[in-house]
């Protein structure tokens, strides 16, 4: 079969085997059929492009707007990469559009005033070479460099910081050359005659540096650590000049200033390190920088004193959260050992007070290995508190009694009325405490504990005749005793004791006891020395 499309006329050709059919047309019988095709009009024909062109059109145009960008990603302009070609522009590398940035500067290529600077064309700066992302962030971070920062964590307060600690390292200088240049005896109002000589007097430098430490406590947490360190970094290599003469002044020594001026930094960045909210990739930072000063002979015991371990260090929340009562962990093969300065360890002690989380306080002070014992001491003889503060009576009188060093054997008679009302009434202050003697010291208002039960009569007087018996400053005072025999003579289910007995009552025994006592003729008693050198008997 054969088609013409040009004629518009079709024409078939059959075959002779169709002729056995009987079944066909009588079409078939003819060897050639010509068809005429009828001419359609092209209007009756609608394209499925044509139908959706009716759904769409188009009102305006505008090319792609180029947003901002950095002088290496320009699309209009193309940028030859070099490692580190300073001297002159490379070819094409100068030419920029209205939104191409300096990667150098961070701003417009049109402000830039070192595009074109021979020996430093800031044109041919880019991401990919070491030399210029340093050069870089020398240009962004300014002095803030020094402290490996990263251009993520700058922000409005730590650019402050920056600026500060540039003015200030400029007037230290000034002042510490004043210093070293030293004064005669007239310019200082100490006119000697035939007296000469010059007088070096550091007290004007510490001076500056005490103000400027002042006004970094008043800022941003991070940016105070940094403002901190960054004068440490300062004054640190100050030294003393001698001179003829030497004034008596507080702080006329260099060498001992910086003791007095370091020992601050170090207090003051320390408090930032445990009470802020630093991430533990800003607190390691903060001890890199540090460990990278210069530390003069007078400083060198300080150089670990910002060994501080971050609230998530591993071995830290093992311990606060009870899963490791040791203080030791095995990492690699290597012991690690909760150490801790008692000064970060006094930190972690008021934090967590403030935070309420007295029992995590505990473990931390059982487990905690610190470098000043007495005042570690103190602290351990608290934990029976804290154990009342989280609501356990229970573990709070076993902290007391425990088979060594026993808190209740160092009870002041006052603290011991403390701890009494405390099982009694199952109320206490909200105190910040740091020595058992601040405590009943308070005239804050006594609340509920939360979860927490009064403890019965029998345990009461259980309590009580074990503190007369481990203290003898509870056994010996009277007050304790009245509190004793008030909680005995109290009736089951109520909270009124026996009246108390008159003061002329209480004369008259007093003074039939002492005359049996003391008399020698009609008793054979015989009164110990300890009673004797008492108060008992004065009248």
């Amino acid at each position: 079969m054969c088609t013409t499309a040009d004629s518009g006329e079709i024409i078939i050709l059959s075959d002779d085997d169709d002729d056995d059919d009987d079944g066909k047309d009588c079409e078939n019988d003819l060897s050639c059929l010509i068809v005429e095709v009828e001419d359609v009009k092209k209007t009756d024909c609608v394209s499925a492009s044509a139908a959706l062109d009716e759904d769409l059109v188009v009102t305006f145009f505008r090319p792609a707007e180029v947003l901002p960008h950095a002088r290496y990603d320009c699309p209009i302009h193309p940028f030859t990469t070099t490692d580190c070609e300073t001297g002159v522009p490379v070819p094409g590398n100068q030419l920029f559009c209205d939104q191409c940035f300096c990667y150098i500067c961070d701003k417009l290529a049109s402000s830039c005033v070192m595009w074109c600077h021979s020996e430093m064309c800031h044109c041919n700066g880019h991401k990919n070479s070491p030399f210029w992302h340093n050069l870089r962030n020398t240009a962004l971070l300014g002095g803030l460099k020094p402290f490996n920062l990263s251009l993520s964590e700058i922000d409005s307060h730590l650019r402050c910081a920056e600026t500060m600690l540039q003015n200030f390292r400029q007037e230290l200088s000034e002042r510490f050359s004043s210093y070293a240049k030293g004064q005669t005896l007239q310019e200082i109002g100490l006119p000697l005659l035939n007296m000469q000589g010059l007088v070096h007097n550091y007290t004007p430098v510490y001076e500056f540096v005490s103000l400027f430490l002042n006004k970094a406590d008043q800022q941003d947490g991070r940016a105070a650590a940094i403002l901190n360190l960054g004068a440490a970094r300062e004054f640190v290599t100050h030294f003393q000049v001698q001179g003829a003469f030497v004034v008596q002044t507080p702080m006329n020594n260099a060498a001992e200033a910086k003791v007095l001026l370091m020992q601050r930094v170090i207090a003051s960045v320390q408090r930032q390190m445990v009470m802020a909210d630093f991430s533990a990739e800003f607190v390691h930072k903060l001890q890199d920088f540090y460990k990278n000063l210069y530390f003069p002979a007078v400083l060198r015991s300080m150089r670990n004193s910002l060994c501080v371990r971050p609230w998530d260090d591993v071995l830290l929340v093992s311990v606060l959260k009870g899963q490791n009562v040791s203080g030791v962990r095995k990492d690699k093969g290597k012991k690690d050992i909760l150490i801790e300065q008692i000064s970060v360890v006094l930190l972690r002690t008021e934090l967590l007070q403030r935070q309420c989380r007295y029992r995590e306080l505990c473990r931390y002070l059982r487990v905690v290995q610190t470098d000043d014992s007495s005042i570690f001491q103190e602290l351990q003889d608290l934990i029976p508190f804290f154990m009342c503060m989280h609501g356990d009576f229970t573990s709070a009188l076993t902290s007391l009694f425990p088979s060594v060093n026993a808190p209740a054997s160092s009870l002041s008679p006052r603290s011991f009325l403390f701890y009494l009302h405390i099982f009694e009434t199952a109320t206490a202050p909200k105190l910040m405490v740091f020595r058992p003697a601040q405590l009943g010291c308070s005239a804050a208002k006594w609340e509920l504990i939360e979860s927490a039960v009064p403890l019965k009569r029998a345990e009461l007087v259980k309590f009580a005749l074990r503190a007369q018996r481990c203290c003898c400053a509870v056994y010996t005072d009277s007050q304790c005793w009245t509190s004793l025999l008030q909680i005995v003579n109290t009736h089951r289910g109520s909270l009124t004791a026996l009246p108390a007995p008159s003061n002329q009552f209480l004369q008259e025994a007093r003074d039939i006891v002492n005359s049996i006592l003391l008399d020698k003729q009609s008793s054979s008693l015989q009164i110990p020395r300890f009673f004797l050198r008492g108060q008992y008997f004065q009248n």
